[in-house]
């Protein structure tokens, strides 16, 4: 199974489970594979499955002759358990000698999978960078509360830490078998505890959260450097364009290194496309870096969950072009944080609530933001919370009583966001991100005396004049307990091809139906009758809410693939995205059309005039 040739609809006809790739001998890739969406965070929105990559070097020995046993590098979370444990012991019995874990980033789903491993495996190691070992330990010790009880209740009982070797810098362990590796520290403000694996033989680097990729995939690498760019670039857009600096100074190390092959945590192997993926990293992240506004986003996160609403929000605000800097507190000095607040045109600040107070960082941050932030630019309060949420309730008050203006209601989430939940946080996110530019728009003018400068441009006068088809985009895709849709009113489309029958439609990136619009994704362009089309454009380009319903009040029928038909339309196509291309603000998005119908026969296109090509 390739990833050129995976559909929703054979993603279905396959399981869930954990394989061997032999790399060398005594040196082994386990790939946990799994269908489904395996996570709510938003990186796996695009629904292609998922594989994680773990590596296992056996019975090895370094130079001092000191048993090492086993090392396995990057395990999996706790998602893969079952799977993993189980061809995990077709290697390696329980009662085998020393395991040493190397750990690429801490998460409460990594450490919960260590713990669940220590249970079979009593003689373990877990080597990670300084910053790691502090959260492993406080993710370690935690107790979570439990969905099913109240405060009151009885908790998990704390097992017994296993023993805990530092990577403080860049270190190599020489082993048998002629394998040398590299242990490089790579924190970033996401994952403070990052350890990236180079070995020196094979020339194979470990990139953990680096180049990954959401898909179901088998095969050691990717086809080329075409079949799985869409997903990494849905990856970095998701998880790293807020930190696309930290990402830039990890990759300059890598020109140390001779790299033969990349294996990301996520996703196939990247053998002759390296290079070119590595630019790709740098040239996404420009935007960020030539932003004109930024939003300092603060947070801590105990379990995740916080985190997992701040990548959502960012995701969101990156999209308008709006620069985010993440800041993850407890891991930030006082004085950056300070120097972060007074440079941002916005603040958000996410917390959990442990034993119903903040944690300590989160306060220190609030301080910080009291005293520094700007009264007149806006803020948001989010965060997860288990039987209560007195820590977001404290940030709410706080920064109401200090005078801050907030640019959403506070997002307070119980335990973790589902998918139709993460669609609404993102799309708050590219609310606050249009305030910040809206704002900077209304202070433009005021410093131009009025003067539009585009409406007396004469090429962009000219560039008005094409026309195009006054159409309805509506896309959706999910279950029936996580349906997600959109909608978004149409007028850059254009047919592109005969055979196979093709359109385009030009969609901005920060429009919130784009997240339906990846390749692979179905949706139906309901074209617009002249004389009947003002109502459906009064639904369509009113403004909505973040999670609301765009269908509210209309009938509608379905596609062949279930896609939204307004009956109201001229005509309707269904399309499958085959295609995309960005182009400046906007996705080129080319789809291949499958079906279609004209409703009304003697109907007449309505057609959109402009005047300027300044705007819609």
């Amino acid at each position: 199974m390739t990833v050129e040739n995976i559909s929703s609809t054979n993603l279905n006809t396959l399981t869930k489970k954990t394989i061997q790739i032999p790399i060398e001998e005594n040196f082994i890739c386990l790939r946990s594979l799994n269908p489904k969406r395996t996570r709510f965070e938003v990186e796996y929105s695009l629904e292609k499955g998922s594989c994680t990559n773990s590596f296992l070097f056996k019975s090895t020995k370094d130079e001092h002759s000191k048993s090492h046993d086993y090392i396995l590098i990057h395990p999996p979370g706790l998602t893969f358990e079952k799977e993993f444990l189980e061809e995990f012991e077709t290697l390696i019995s329980s009662d085998s000698s020393a395991i040493n874990l190397v750990m690429g980033h801490i998460n409460p789903n990594k450490v919960a999978f260590v713990k669940k491993m220590n249970v079979k495996y009593k003689n373990l190691t877990v080597i990670c960078s300084n910053p790691g070992a502090k959260l492993f330990k406080e993710i370690w010790n935690l107790r979570k509360p439990s969905q099913n009880t109240n405060p009151n209740e009885a908790l998990e009982t704390v097992e017994v830490l296993p023993n805990i070797q530092i990577i403080k810098q860049l270190e190599t362990l020489s082993l048998d078998n002629n394998f040398e590796i590299d242990f490089i520290p790579a924190p970033t403000a996401r994952w403070p505890g990052g350890l990236i694996v180079f070995e020196k033989h094979t020339g194979l680097l470990m990139s953990d959260k680096l180049f990954g990729a959401h898909v179901y995939e088998e095969k050691w690498a990717e086809l080329n450097s075409s079949s799985t760019e869409e997903e990494r670039r849905h990856y970095f857009d998701c998880l790293m364009a807020p930190m696309s600096t930290q990402v830039n100074s990890i990759i300059e190390k890598f020109e140390d290194f001779e790299i033969d092959t990349i294996v990301p945590g996520h996703g196939p192997a990247i053998r002759g496309s390296w290079r070119s993926l590595l630019n790709n990293y740098q040239s996404w992240g420009e935007s960020q870096k030539y932003s004109n506004l930024r939003v300092a986003l603060l947070f801590a996160s105990a379990y995740g969950n916080t985190a997992a609403i701040a990548d959502a929000i960012a995701r969101g605000i990156s999209k308008t072009g709006v620069k985010v800097k993440i800041i993850n507190c407890e891991f930030t000095a006082s004085d950056r944080l300070v120097t972060e607040i007074r440079k941002a045109d916005g603040y958000l600040i996410g917390s959990p609530t442990l034993g119903g107070h903040a944690p300590t960082p989160i306060v220190s941050a609030l301080g910080s933001l009291l005293a520094e932030g700007d009264r007149g630019k806006p803020a948001g309060v989010f965060g997860s919370y288990g039987w209560s949420g007195e820590a977001l309730d404290l940030l709410e008050k706080k920064l109401k009583d200090g005078g801050f203006k907030f640019g959403f209601e506070p997002i307070k989430i119980k335990f973790s966001p589902d998918p139709l939940m993460i669609k609404k946080l993102e799309e708050t996110g590219i609310q606050f991100g249009k305030q910040l530019i809206n704002s900077k728009l209304r202070q433009q003018r005021k410093a131009n005396v009025g003067l539009n400068t585009s409406k007396s441009d004469p090429t962009i006068n000219a560039l008005g004049r094409v026309v195009g088809s006054l159409c309805i985009l509506t896309a959706q895709k999910g279950d029936e307990d996580n349906l997600i849709n959109g909608a978004m009113v149409a007028s850059w489309v254009s047919q592109a091809s005969f055979s196979p029958p093709g359109i385009t439609i030009a969609v901005a990136k920060e429009r919130a139906v784009e997240n339906l619009l990846h390749k692979g994704d179905n949706f139906a362009l309901n074209i617009l009758e002249q004389n009947n089309h003002q109502s459906l454009l009064k639904q369509f380009l009113q403004s909505f809410k973040p999670g609301d319903n765009r269908f509210t009040d209309l009938e509608i029928k379905l596609s062949p693939s279930n896609q939204p038909l307004l009956n109201e339309a001229l005509a309707w196509l269904e399309g499958t995205v085959s295609q995309r291309m960005e182009c400046g603000d906007h996705w080129l998005i080319y789809a291949e059309i499958k079906h279609g119908k004209v409703i009304k026969k003697d109907g007449v296109t309505a057609v959109h005039h402009r005047k300027t090509g300044a705007n819609y």
